[in-house]
């Protein structure tokens, strides 16, 4: 797609911080940083996000997140990461590429990713039921 940015990068049009690259995916800096360290791993192919993207492409993207998550482990010396990937804006997702976020954790108050508890309000047999029928 001609105005994404993260096709722009894929193709040399602009620069990265590229840390791999193979035939099927690349993973670079990201510029926001929100962790020391965070990484963005993208198949080069355009999809609009993880419901779009096929299955190998998907398997492969997660291989290289895995191996890229052990290496920033490591090398930054880091207590823990989260991974992540986002779906449409109301979910936080900015750029309409798929992708996935390597974040980096060296302690629990650099970056608030919070789960709320609604076990209280939330009827999990309802839920199941709509999901798996």
């Amino acid at each position: 797609m001609s105005n994404c940015i993260f096709c722009k990068i894929i193709n040399k049009e602009i620069p990265g911080k590229i840390i791999y690259e193979d035939d099927v995916c690349i993973a670079f800096l990201d510029l926001s940083q929100a962790t020391y360290g965070h990484t963005l791993v993208i198949p080069k192919k355009h999809f609009e996000n993880i419901l779009e993207v096929d299955a190998q492409t998907l398997a492969h993207v997660m291989q290289v997140t895995q191996k890229l998550a052990k290496q920033i482990v490591e090398k930054l010396n880091t207590k823990g990461l989260n991974i992540l990937t986002n779906t449409n804006e109301v979910a936080g997702q900015t750029v309409h590429h798929f992708h996935v976020h390597i974040l980096p954790r060296y302690d629990e108050k650099e970056l608030v990713i919070e789960f709320n508890d609604h076990s209280q309000d939330v009827d999990l047999d309802e839920v199941y039921q709509k999901i798996v029928k």
